[in-house]
């Protein structure tokens, strides 16, 4: 699909997809979501963008942790005290960063091995099932996103495009939202740079994150407790792509680090 021009983008459903059921290791997502989609009747366009859910992606790759197996380091114990968080799951976040940006007021913000700037590296126990069991991201979320995206397309014969979303805080504001953290058949930015305004001004720095956008809207409708895995966008025109390397911002352009 091409565009991804403002007239393209003017008008945009989103539909949530339910009747999933409870997603095991091994299931193949792709299959899930098409049978899902299939039961409730929406129909298959070339151009559809599926936002899913980071926590069924991960469930799906079994990427749990029995924390009764985990033997948390000195430094791990040291850290938990200090944050007046569980040794146990502080332990499992250091695993999972490649760095500590910051460790105050109870937060305790990493680099996770994706690359990633998050809370505790994205590692989550909410939704898990099983007390003393958390969930880790994907191991390569660009991966997963592909994987899902080939399965949906051999099943549905339409060219379809795959985000992978999870929730996390903003350094300047209150709130959480959802950004897309695994990519596969969408560009990841609306480039407007070099473009003119409603007055002719050529653009400059205005590149939009289209894919957080589109995965913080797909959150409107799936939220935390409604059973809907998986929201699926139509009407979106986008440059197709793959990958989400170029949405984070690298240390020598962070102001912050």
């Amino acid at each position: 699909m091409r565009g991804g021009s403002d007239e393209g983008a003017s008008r945009i459903a989103l539909y949530g997809l339910r009747g999933m059921g409870e997603v095991r290791r091994g299931d193949d997502l792709g299959k899930k979501i098409y049978e899902s989609q299939r039961k409730e009747g929406i129909p298959f366009d070339d151009g559809d963008i599926y936002v899913v859910a980071q926590k069924v992606v991960s469930k799906a790759e079994g990427k749990y942790v029995e924390l009764e197996e985990v033997d948390p380091s000195p430094f791990a114990e040291s850290l938990a005290a200090f944050l007046k968080k569980e040794p146990k799951e502080v332990e499992v976040v250091l695993r999972e960063s490649r760095s500590i940006v910051r460790a105050r007021l109870g937060v305790l913000i990493t680099e996770n091995r994706q690359g990633i700037i998050c809370a505790n590296s994205g590692v989550d126990k909410s939704n898990v099932g099983k007390e003393g069991r958390i969930l880790l991201l994907p191991e390569k979320p660009d991966r997963s996103a592909a994987r899902i995206r080939k399965s949906l397309e051999s099943l549905s014969g339409k060219k379809v495009a795959v985000v992978i979303s999870d929730t996390y805080g903003r350094p300047w504001r209150e709130g959480q939202v959802d950004f897309a953290i695994g990519v596969s058949g969408i560009s990841c930015f609306r480039d407007y740079r070099g473009k003119p305004d409603m007055y002719g001004r050529l653009l400059k720095v205005t590149n939009i994150a289209q894919v957080d956008e589109l995965a913080s809207s797909a959150e409107l409708l799936m939220g935390k407790s409604r059973g809907v895995p998986v929201a699926l966008v139509k009407g979106y025109l986008h440059e197709r792509g793959e990958g989400s390397r170029a949405l984070i911002r690298k240390v020598t352009r962070d102001l912050f680090r």
